[in-house]
């Protein structure tokens, strides 16, 4: 049972290592607040421009010509 006990030991110090670096991230992860602003300006400005057009109604198709006594 005590040589079980290194194994074990060196297992969960690697188990710990790993979760550990998972849980680190680099500097270009973390979310900047300068970037966000900007970011959410630059989604304001393109929903800003691409506005949807104001309705315009179809324009009224005339009736088709009539022959009067041509048939």
């Amino acid at each position: 049972m005590k040589r079980d006990r290194p194994i074990f030991m060196l297992g969960f110090f690697l188990l710990a290592a790993a979760l550990d670096q998972a849980a680190a991230a680099p500097p270009t992860v973390v979310p900047s607040p300068g970037y966000d602003a900007r970011l959410q300006e630059q989604r304001a400005a393109m929903q800003a421009a691409t506005a949807p057009r104001p309705y315009h109604a179809p324009a009224v198709r005339h009736r088709p010509k009539r022959y009067h006594g041509a048939r």
